[in-house]
């Protein structure tokens, strides 16, 4: 299954399929056997990188997607 990354409005950004998640040293975090886990955006999380559901009522971000401008080639 192809990795999904979806950007909830006012929360994370939930990963679905297959993935690994590592920290700035190349370490694996231990998932556990999930195959879905949320990511905090809002900085609120006592459990960081993974939301703990924090963010409610202290983010606001509506999720709707756009294209990015080209990239640069130089």
């Amino acid at each position: 299954m192809a990795t999904k990354i979806t950007v909830n409005n006012n929360g994370s950004l939930k990963i679905d399929g297959d993935f690994e998640i590592v920290d700035k040293n190349g370490n694996t975090y231990d998932l556990a056997g999930r195959t879905i886990v949320s990511l905090c955006r809002c900085g609120l999380s006592k459990n960081k990188p993974f939301c703990d559901g924090a963010h409610k009522g202290n983010f606001d971000h509506e999720a709707i997607a756009f294209g990015l401008p080209p990239k640069k080639t130089e």
